[in-house]
């Protein structure tokens, strides 16, 4: 025999809306750092993964040209005959970190 105790139906439906207070209030609080955090990673100067993908395709494409017209050049002046120090000079500024000899004009 099961009696009806109202005090008890009473206490868990308060606690059944308790728990749906609750578990509201944990997703509003929840999206409302996700917007704070938005919008303070959204201030600072990131850029997004598509840009920096874009500008690395160009570094890479900048540096095989680059790579391209040395080599054209060296060709060249071994054909003109003046590939002696010139050439010695273009070889030692394609690796990294040589330096270059070659005299700038002053302002």
């Amino acid at each position: 025999m099961q009696s009806q105790n109202r005090l008890f139906e009473d206490f868990v439906k308060m606690m059944n809306g308790a728990a749906g207070t609750f578990a509201g209030m944990t997703r509003e609080g929840q999206e409302s750092m996700r917007q704070r955090m938005r919008e303070w990673i959204g201030g600072m100067d990131f850029v997004s993964r598509d840009e920096f993908e874009a500008v690395k395709a160009m570094a890479a494409t900048a540096r095989e040209e680059v790579e391209a017209m040395r080599n054209r050049l060296a060709a060249l002046e071994a054909a003109t005959g003046r590939g002696g120090a010139a050439g010695a000079q273009a070889s030692s500024a394609a690796k990294p970190g040589a330096t270059s000899e070659i005299e700038t004009p002053e302002e």
